[in-house]
């Protein structure tokens, strides 16, 4: 029976001109992720054992890959798949509201911004908007489907995946046989460098965990839980 571990990317820079990068905390929880591994493998030698890395091609994934290999003393070259990477946000919400956003800066105008995107996510779903420069949701699943079968079809140990919460609440909801829009409210709690646990034979994958911060548990830590 092999392990799958989907990692959320750490922080990134909600708000900026350029989200797609782990702010300095983003890169803070990565490295601890890899240390806890690290500090895990002194009593459970597995804990850094990967017979492969994927991950999507954004550069917070990259990022949070580079901080999980610093953190762990890793030297591993991830496998880049792009069915990975997250869907755009922007182009979802202009589907819903046209005329230009102002910067989330207040609690809210945040959650503003997060009931356009689940508007936004439920009709690009049921099909009925073509987000610019984006897949339709059918061919956004079935990238996910397509990594999920590499995986099981590839690989019989333990495989780490560095993605986002789109493609990793998208793959629980696959394995479950869950209504596609039950992805939305799974992305929507997920949390940065939250951990993703599945189980998988060569036919099937199971669900063992979903959005765990075991490195982050400890109370010097609990004020880097992030959600962004």
């Amino acid at each position: 029976m092999g392990q799958l571990i989907l990692v959320r990317h750490g922080q990134a820079s909600f708000g900026a001109e350029d989200y797609d990068q782990l702010s300095d905390l983003g890169k803070r929880q990565s490295i601890r992720l890899g240390q806890y591994w690290k500090q895990a493998s002194s009593h459970r030698p597995d804990a850094l054992h990967f017979d492969a890395v994927l991950m999507g091609s954004l550069k917070r994934h990259r990022q949070t890959w580079e901080g999980i290999a610093e953190g762990a003393e890793l030297n591993m070259t991830p496998e880049v798949w792009p069915a990975l990477n997250e869907y755009d946000s922007h182009a979802l919400i202009e589907t819903v509201h046209p005329q230009p956003l102002a910067k989330p800066n207040t609690p809210e105008m945040y959650k503003h911004h997060f009931r356009l995107l689940r508007t936004a996510l439920q009709k690009w779903m049921a099909g009925d908007t073509a987000p610019k420069g984006m897949p339709s949701y059918t061919e956004f699943a079935q990238g996910i489907q397509d990594v999920l079968q590499h995986v099981r079809t590839r690989h019989q140990g333990r495989v780490l995946v560095v993605s986002s919460g789109g493609p990793i609440s998208t793959a629980v909801g696959l394995v479950l046989g869950a209504p596609a829009d039950t992805a939305i409210e799974l992305n929507l709690r997920i949390r940065n460098t939250a951990l993703t646990e599945f189980t998988y034979s060569p036919s099937r994958h199971m669900l063992l965990t979903y959005n765990n911060l075991p490195h982050l548990e400890d109370a010097a830590h609990h004020p880097w839980v992030t959600y962004s």
